[in-house]
């Protein structure tokens, strides 16, 4: 079963909290953080990405930042924009996105879940980027940022939100400007909801999975191991066995669409292209007018001004394969790989990839502006597709899902010494 326990949480004041928190450190670039920071002395920005308070052109994974980072971190406690809570509770975290809300618990997983196998992830991370968030972690000696987990739904447990949510006013209460959408935190403070709530998802979840946040979650195990072989009166108690995450049922969670741009037609012409994707699709062009996919195993395509609709034919897919059930596979397999010569999308140069949240008219001005060829939309994966992969073991190709709203980061802080 899944440990997640409360913790002491490290927050903002009310009247900063919405100023102090931000979109997570991997959506933006350097000047975009900077501007988002702009006239915003307690962002959070200036210890997630405090490359912007260093001198122009510093590298991002530069000793420098890391330092600036951690003088950041000190300053923002000793001016008390963020502040210890007293006792180790749960929070409760929701999103509002297009009238939609979802509630998470706050609560930190156990470093241990993760090498168990009890925190189960569908994606490969990149050592690199690991490695990025590790050396902040052990700098700051804190997760400065949440990850995103879901869990199977146990009914107890929503009551139980519900109750807080309906009877407590939020602690914080917004929308932000970045994203338009809504963001409602509570703190919950009865003990005994919070005791009951650690019995339910020791007894109740059997195993938790990464939605988003999969290098941060690696990278947090990797320093709670490197923190016990550090320790020789090491007990398994202590916080750094531990790391924040958010927890949401998995039925109040959607996966929106990740969509692919390729820059060129692998020397085809359009005729040579289109004839091709018969081979293994029903093409049916469609106009000018931008065509979502409607359902499972169907794509929509642009070129050349036309939007057309690509129906995967019997017998190109398994659906009784978790992994090649997918339209990632179908279309990473049939369309980028045999017919455009695109092997690895980890490496590629000539593939992009178009999260959902930026509409389909993304895609057609990638293509119009010359930068990119074809651009494809693919129908989003499901939750149960996620759980379903991740608890066969399996992996998911590159890119497969997007989730939105993005968590902020700033609402609370985990220490990993108490």
């Amino acid at each position: 079963m899944a440990i997640i326990k409360p913790f002491k949480g490290l927050r903002p004041p009310k009247e900063i909290a919405k100023d102090l928190s931000c979109l997570p450190y991997d959506v933006m670039n350097s000047a975009e953080a900077a501007e988002m920071a702009k006239g915003k002395p307690f962002s959070l920005l200036h210890i997630t990405k405090a490359e912007i308070d260093c001198p122009d052109g510093t590298d991002v994974h530069s000793e420098s930042v890391y330092t600036k980072a951690v003088d950041n971190f000190k300053n923002f406690i000793e001016k008390d924009w963020l502040i210890q809570d007293d006792e180790a509770k749960y929070y409760i975290y929701a999103q509002t996105m297009n009238g939609r809300t979802q509630y998470g618990i706050v609560g930190c997983a156990a470093c241990k879940d993760y090498e168990d196998g009890i925190i189960k992830k569908h994606e490969l991370t990149r050592p690199d980027k690991e490695e990025d968030r590790m050396v902040l972690t052990r700098y700051t000696n804190a997760n400065i940022e949440p990850v995103f987990f879901s869990y199977k739904a146990v009914p107890e447990i929503d009551d139980i939100v519900a109750g807080v949510v309906e009877n407590q006013v939020a602690d914080y209460d917004f929308v932000a400007e970045e994203d338009g959408f809504g963001h409602a935190f509570w703190v919950i403070n009865d003990a005994g909801k919070n005791a009951r709530l650690e019995e339910l998802f020791a007894s109740k979840v059997p195993y938790t999975y990464v939605a988003d946040g999969h290098h941060r979650t690696a990278a947090a195990a990797r320093i709670g191991a490197e923190k016990e072989s550090q320790n020789p009166n090491h007990t398994g108690d202590e916080e750094y066995n531990y790391f924040m995450a958010v927890h949401f049922p998995d039925d109040q969670l959607n996966i929106i669409d990740y969509n692919r741009v390729v820059k060129d037609l692998n020397g085809l012409s359009k005729e040579e292209f289109l004839a091709k994707l018969q081979e293994n699709f029903e093409v049916e062009a469609k106009g000018e007018s931008i065509y979502k996919p409607e359902k499972l195993h169907n794509f929509g395509m642009y070129l050349d001004n036309t939007w057309y609709s690509l129906t995967a034919k019997p017998g190109t897919y398994d659906d009784n394969d978790p992994i090649g059930v997918l339209d990632v596979t179908i279309s990473s397999n049939l369309i980028l790989r045999d017919v455009l010569g695109i092997d690895d999308l980890r490496t590629s140069k000539r593939v992009d990839f178009v999260g959902g949240i930026r509409g389909l008219g993304e895609l057609e001005k990638r293509v119009n502006s010359g930068e990119m060829e074809v651009a494809f939309a693919l129908y989003p994966v499901s939750m149960k597709q996620l759980i379903d992969i991740a608890d066969s073991g399996n992996i998911m190709p590159p890119k497969t899902t997007w989730f939105e709203p993005k968590l902020r980061s700033g609402l609370v802080v985990h220490l990993l010494e108490d």
